[in-house]
């Protein structure tokens, strides 16, 4: 191991413990990469921490010292906040990529709508932890309540912001990606969540769900079931520059099996959502263009008679 490898690793682990020490639960990412380094349910051993059923990465994460010694000390693992479990909320400010590294364009930046809601509200820009993403971004950390089960969104609240709340994760500060790093720039205590922001988070429609029964409850049927598989393996192995595509379109095909009361949306939902992140998608964006593509299918789809 290069002296180099070592000192990165160090850095690393002492920012998991740093994370955790605030009561974040983190999880590692892989080196140098946003998806998680966790194993997925398709290659879940059924032991240890999975010995009664298959964990996700949010499940998994952390404020355990001894545990994330461990896991870091394997390896140069990126940090992941698993942000519901740890109480959180973080609005992420984006960059639209024809702005990254041009700072000219028509489109709003996240900063910017942030700000715009801010004085729209009459208050503030607020002062909480806040780290600099490699795009020029920012992430805003706030506090909620554990029993406040708020949804993670994408651009809903306002052109190019994110946030990430149950079910998201977001990548902390220490972290580095081929694009650069992950660095605080204000280290304060992150702060209660906005008032005003909290409706703008609790409006998030959410998904259409299957209009008709399983044709065997609990279960889907064979076929179902092998086209699920054999879409998500393509998802799974998809190149870098068609992951996105064929997330969405593969989840489109999958999607006239729930309106045909085949499968559940959730099982069809959590698989795409595995196999989105075992590419390397965020989870936030897997969730995103799945619910498009349901979405989208549900409105296209023809019965099954015609097919």
């Amino acid at each position: 191991m290069t002296h180099r490898t070592t000192t990165r690793r160090a850095h690393l682990l002492s920012a998991a413990l740093a994370a955790a020490t605030r009561g974040w639960h983190v999880h590692p990412l892989r080196p140098g990469g946003k998806g998680s380094a966790l194993h997925g349910e398709h290659a879940c051993p059924r032991t240890g921490e999975c010995a009664g059923g298959h964990r996700k990465w949010e499940q998994r994460a952390t404020t355990d010292p001894d545990r994330i010694r461990a896991a870091w000390m394997a390896g140069p693992f990126n940090i992941g906040i698993a942000t519901g479990p740890s109480g959180l909320v973080v609005v992420d400010l984006d960059i639209p990529k024809e702005k990254v590294g041009k700072g000219s364009s028509d489109a709003p930046d996240g900063a910017t709508s942030f700000s715009a809601l801010c004085e729209r509200a009459g208050q503030p820009w607020p002062a909480t932890y806040t780290v600099r993403t490699p795009s020029g971004g920012m992430h805003l950390y706030f506090r909620t309540p554990h029993s406040l089960h708020l949804p993670s969104t994408t651009k809903s609240v306002a052109p190019n912001i994110d946030t990430r709340a149950w079910g998201g994760n977001i990548v902390a500060a220490g972290s580095t990606t081929a694009a650069g790093a992950y660095e605080v720039v204000d280290d304060v205590p992150a702060v209660a969540l906005p008032g005003w922001l909290l409706p703008r988070l609790q409006s998030v429609p959410k998904p259409a769900t299957a209009s008709a029964p399983l044709l065997i409850p609990g279960q889907a049927t064979r076929r179902a079931e092998v086209a699920l598989e054999r879409e998500t393996a393509r998802v799974r192995n998809a190149p870098e520059g068609q992951r996105h595509h064929l997330l969405l379109t593969r989840a489109i095909a999958i999607g006239r099996f729930i309106i045909w009361g085949e499968i559940a949306q959730d099982v069809v939902e959590e698989a795409f959502g595995v196999a989105g992140e075992a590419a390397g998608l965020p989870a936030a964006e897997c969730r995103a263009t799945i619910h498009d593509a349901l979405t989208y299918s549900a409105r296209t789809c023809r019965g099954r008679e015609t097919t």
